[in-house]
């Protein structure tokens, strides 16, 4: 006879573990505006110093360092299914070599209607890749933006 397993005492150890797990990008003391300066050349720094603008606007929030490379602007508590919790930015950003690449702007599924107004794109798990903000509707971007937080 094989032994009975009883997965919800599986599942919730699991949970347990899942609530344990630390984050590793956390907020920093770096000043995003001096990130930006000291990091970032050229047109992608005038990039992102309006990003910086836009999403401080768009939020309300002050902009903050995220690990090494995010601007992240506002906090959120987050509770997955799994039961794993961590505290988040309601949006933010990081300059990439390839792209910028955006973050809480509700893209996770791709039905966002706005994505088909916006420009060149692409979109990952949650995530919003532009190369440059030439390539975008920035009007549309800000709109994105505003309703991202509204949803929040």
């Amino acid at each position: 006879m094989f032994p009975v397993i009883n997965f919800q005492i599986l599942n919730l150890n699991y949970l347990k573990m899942a609530k344990k797990t630390e984050l590793k990008t956390k907020i920093t003391a770096v000043k995003p505006e001096d990130f930006i300066k000291k990091s970032v050349k050229g047109d992608a720094q005038k990039e992102c110093l309006i990003l910086l603008k836009m999403m401080e606007k768009a939020t309300g929030d002050k902009p903050k360092m995220w690990g090494s490379a995010i601007v992240g602007f506002g906090d959120v508590h987050l509770k997955y299914a799994t039961g794993r919790e961590l505290d988040w930015f309601k949006m933010g950003f990081s300059p990439r070599k390839a792209n910028l690449t955006l973050y809480g702007l509700g893209v996770r599924d791709g039905k966002n209607p706005a994505l088909k107004k916006l420009g060149k794109h692409k979109i990952g798990k949650g995530c919003l890749y532009i190369k440059s903000l030439d390539d975008v509707d920035v009007k549309v971007l800000e709109g994105m933006m505003k309703e991202a937080v509204k949803k929040k």
